[in-house]
């Protein structure tokens, strides 16, 4: 009798792995499926830029209360490609979505700093801007890691960074380089110079507070940073390698 209970109890679970096999490849199935359809249609709006729309049930697939117009990678100036990678991932053409030396560096130093500094790559944050909610937890960095080795397996690298500064914020309300460039410098993004890409890259890690229409002594010198680290990665021709 105790063994007939025990085979009951084992193949009931068994069947309950089965069931969640089955249930993950759908779903790794499905998550594939959306990102490969992106890859080829541009994104009409992320979940970072819907969860601040003012009336999101009634803008599905418009920008709402915000700025945002997307543009192919051809129409954005290497200034501006160079610019943010300089800023945000300098290793972005040679990891695999996980820059781990950052990682491990920040973590060292998060143990002795009261602002806690993140190693979040360009992947990591296309991932968490077009699929997931703001707040953090473990299981959004596990979701966000589980993107992350998606686009980085069924996107080019040019792709990824095509995304990004077509869906990062600049601004309240602005998501986008072309955006950016009209509101703040009545240009296309194809036409920014370095000093405008280097300015609209030192917004990113704070953009609802600094305007480079107004910039502080502060923004001014981590523009200057920023040019700086884009001469030391090569230039322009750095990125006329990569991408062009």
């Amino acid at each position: 009798m105790k063994m007939k209970k025990k085979n009951t109890i084992t193949a009931r679970l068994i069947a309950l792995i089965k069931f969640g096999i089955k249930l993950l490849l759908i779903y790794t199935t499905f998550t594939a499926f959306i990102i490969l359809f992106f890859r080829i249609i541009p994104l009409p709006v992320s979940a970072f830029v819907y969860s601040n729309i003012d009336e999101p049930f009634k803008s599905l697939f418009t920008s709402g209360n915000t700025e945002n117009e997307t543009v192919a990678i051809d129409k954005i100036s290497r200034y501006a490609v160079l610019a943010v990678i300089a800023s945000e991932d300098q290793r972005f053409f040679d990891h695999f979505g996980f820059d781990f030396e950052q990682i491990e560096k920040a973590m060292k130093e998060n143990v002795h700093r009261k602002r806690i500094r993140g190693a979040s790559t360009i992947t990591m944050q296309v991932a968490k801007n077009m699929f997931l909610w703001s707040w953090k937890s473990f299981v959004r960095k596990g979701f966000e890691a589980y993107y992350t080795v998606l686009l980085e397996l069924l996107w080019s690298k040019e792709g990824i960074i095509e995304t990004y500064l077509n869906i990062a914020e600049m601004g309240k309300g602005i998501y986008g380089i072309q955006a950016a460039s009209k509101i703040y410098y009545r240009k296309d993004a194809e036409n920014l110079s370095v000093a405008e890409a280097a300015m609209l890259a030192v917004v990113l890690p704070n953009p609802k507070k600094r305007d480079p229409r107004k910039p502080s002594r502060y923004l001014i010198r981590r523009r200057n940073e920023i040019i700086e680290q884009m001469n030391l990665l090569g230039g322009i021709n750095f990125i006329k390698k990569e991408i062009d």
